[in-house]
């Protein structure tokens, strides 16, 4: 099973560029991305912010069923699988 998940949202201790307040505005709200499935209870009980494959940084709050997958995750996805 791949370590992988869509939602509509990475640890700020690894990734330091996370520490910013200033999340990115954008296209969190329109679609669905790609993040690491064991950054998401974390991410949802304690509110910090995600980073997807893509590089988009947020909050998760939504429904990620409601939204399409975020193109260029699924991109990267697909080439990390070698299914480019």
């Amino acid at each position: 099973m791949s370590e992988l998940e869509t939602l509509p949202v990475v640890d700020p201790i690894i990734d330091p560029s996370l520490e910013d307040p200033l999340l990115e505005d954008g296209d969190h709200e329109r679609f669905a991305h790609y993040v690491k499935k064991d950054k998401l209870l974390p991410s949802a009980v304690e509110g910090t912010p995600l980073k997807a494959l893509c590089g988009k940084k947020w909050v998760p709050s939504r429904d990620p069923g409601k939204f399409p997958v975020c193109p260029t995750c699924k991109e990267i996805y697909q080439q990390l699988r070698g299914k480019a």
